[in-house]
């Protein structure tokens, strides 16, 4: 191959690359619908003797801005948004998925999880991502608040140079943050405590 030829395939690749990285750039990911339940929560759900119960109304904490529940920043350019339209409301859906798997969801309760998104971010820095998710739980009793308590969850991982190695990676860990939020709610002992038979 001669000088020229491989000038022009190298050309080529790295105009490839550049139009690769400027689409990737302007990505938009929808973010999955939960759909299954984590067998750590299954297990801590099903060990506590707990009372069935609903979830309520779940959405953005006051003060917060728009934004924060209805895309996800932090991606290199890219961004996140929630399936439904609301991080808030897809923490329901994860809170719903769970206690259903447990057998301790029903519509007809008289015991109401409520919530408010108060964080949601990520970032896929080089080097090493983070993620944090937080929300301020309530649950009531026949009217009676019984639980009122925000929880907060965190992540580190090894986040590649490469996007589109290190952009699932924050994706995928942000994800997991509903998984692992919900579950250090289920272990609380308050709100086991809430639940009790």
């Amino acid at each position: 191959m001669s000088v020229h030829s491989k000038l022009s395939t190298t050309v080529r690749l790295a105009a490839v690359a550049v139009v690769s990285l400027a689409l990737f750039g302007c990505a938009t990911v929808k973010m999955p619908v939960p759909t299954t339940a984590s067998a750590d929560s299954l297990s801590t759900l099903r060990g506590a003797n707990l009372a069935p119960a609903k979830a309520g109304a779940f959405v953005l904490a006051p003060g917060k801005p728009a934004a924060m529940d209805t895309t996800l920043d932090g991606l290199r350019g890219s961004s996140v948004e929630p399936a439904n339209g609301s991080f808030a409301k897809t923490l329901r859906e994860e809170l719903v998925v769970e206690l259903k798997a447990a057998g301790l969801y029903d519509e007809a309760s008289n015991t109401v999880i409520t919530g408010e998104l108060t964080d949601s971010q990520v970032d896929a820095a080089i080097g090493t991502g983070t993620g944090k998710l937080g929300a301020h739980f309530v649950v009531t009793r026949d009217g009676r608040s019984v639980y009122d308590k925000a929880i907060v969850v965190d992540a580190k991982w090894d986040s590649s140079f490469v996007g589109a190695i290190a952009l699932p990676a924050a994706i995928n860990q942000y994800t997991a943050l509903y998984k692992t939020l919900a579950g250090k709610l289920f272990a609380d002992p308050d709100f086991q405590k809430a639940l009790a038979k």
